[in-house]
């Protein structure tokens, strides 16, 4: 049965169908004679006889019908196939493989279920990592597309901005500045500060702004290398820190901490889309993309304007 071709199921069903193996010919634009042979040669590799030659014409056996239930059902697979291959044509179907680094884990699930319920026929694999997990995994191709606020420079990327990326500095709401105006760095910089890992983009915003000061570290052991922690150990009281506005948007909102008005804060960075200058996006990654690009700064949590 390994032989077996979609040639000869095609001719089971035509002489099925049409009784003889003259009409069968015909349809299928061949001669009798060779449609005669393709028959016998079938019948000889299964070793059954696939029609009984009856007065109303030729009508299948058993293993006629057998041969009948799997045309059948590989046509069933092709057409669904085929429907499968329209809908990743139109961006209606397929797999997505997206990367996020952490802090932007706050949003991106919102911007996912914007996108799936425009195309609910779209998988999008959400990847999330630090900075430097994400770029790794869309230079080894194993992410179609990123989404972070720094994008690297050390190989060919195409990255469009879409939305505003602000960083501030948080305190416990009993902190000594909050609700002070115009925090000077200097001032700043007597506080204790917890800060992310190296490598993150929040590192580098953060030693760039307080850049020619000499900054306190909090005097803790713990691993800051992640927000949660840093938010959770600012609500401790235990130092402040510069972070991305979109990681503590609820926290403010629940007054559990508080932005602190610095001069020169917020800072403003952007998000963008990044993904390889190589790559070639399947039509479902560009539709993302494009969703992501188009309307991802409608998906970003509003930051509170209340300080302190």
């Amino acid at each position: 049965m390994r032989n077996l071709s979609l040639k000869q199921l095609h001719a089971v069903a035509a002489i099925a169908r049409l009784g003889t193996m003259t009409r069968a010919a015909q349809e299928l634009n061949v001669t009798p004679a060779a449609l005669t042979a393709r028959i016998k040669g079938l019948e000889d590799e299964i070793g059954l006889l696939l029609f009984d030659r009856t007065h109303a014409g030729l009508k299948p056996t058993d293993a006629g019908r057998e041969l009948l239930w799997a045309t059948d059902s590989i046509g069933s697979v092709l057409d669904t196939c085929a429907e499968r291959l329209r809908a990743l044509r139109g961006g209606r179907g397929g797999k997505v493989s997206l990367g996020v680094v952490s802090t932007a884990k706050y949003f991106a699930p919102s911007i996912v279920g914007g996108f799936a319920r425009a195309h609910p026929g779209v998988e999008i694999d959400l990847v999330v990592g630090n900075r430097g997990a994400t770029v790794e995994t869309l230079r080894d191709y194993r992410v179609d597309l990123a989404l972070m606020g720094r994008p690297p420079r050390d190989f060919p990327i195409t990255a469009e901005a879409f939305g505003p990326h602000p960083l501030v500095v948080i305190a416990p709401p009993d902190h000594r500045l909050a609700g002070r105006r115009g925090v000077t760095r200097e001032e700043l910089a007597e506080e204790p500060f917890l800060v992310r890992e190296y490598g993150s983009g929040t590192r580098t915003v953060f030693e760039e702004f307080m850049a020619g000061l000499l900054v306190r570290r909090a005097p803790i052991g713990i691993d800051n290398g992640s927000n949660e922690t840093i938010k959770q150990t600012v609500m401790a009281g235990l130092g402040v820190a510069l972070i991305s506005g979109h990681t503590v948007a609820m926290e403010v909102s629940a007054g559990r901490l508080v932005l602190l008005d610095v001069e020169g804060l917020p800072i403003r960075r952007d998000w963008f889309a990044v993904r390889r200058a190589d790559k070639v996006l399947s039509p479902a990654g560009q539709a993302f993309w494009d969703f992501l690009v188009e309307e991802g700064a409608s998906w970003l949590p509003a930051l509170p304007a209340a300080i302190g």
